[in-house]
């Protein structure tokens, strides 16, 4: 049995679904964020490898701040 998959238009989005339609854009923030962060801390690197380092952590750059965040407010 073949299962046929219907998508939703964007009027008839419940944004308590695993792929929320309602709010475009979230991404191209995240990715303008990313490539601010990647910028500043390759261009602060002092070698290749601090470079790479600093790659990954503008991947990760959402979760450190939200963990600086948390840590501040003592939860």
């Amino acid at each position: 049995m073949v299962k046929k998959v219907v998508r939703k238009k964007s009027s008839e989005c419940n944004c308590n679904s695993m792929h929320c339609c309602c709010h475009p854009g979230k991404g191209g923030i995240y990715g303008l964020g990313f490539i601010g962060a990647a910028i500043y801390y390759v261009s602060t690197a002092t070698s290749f490898w601090m470079g790479v380092l600093g790659i990954l952590k503008a991947i990760v750059w959402p979760a450190i701040v939200v963990f600086g965040a948390l840590k501040a407010v003592g939860i």
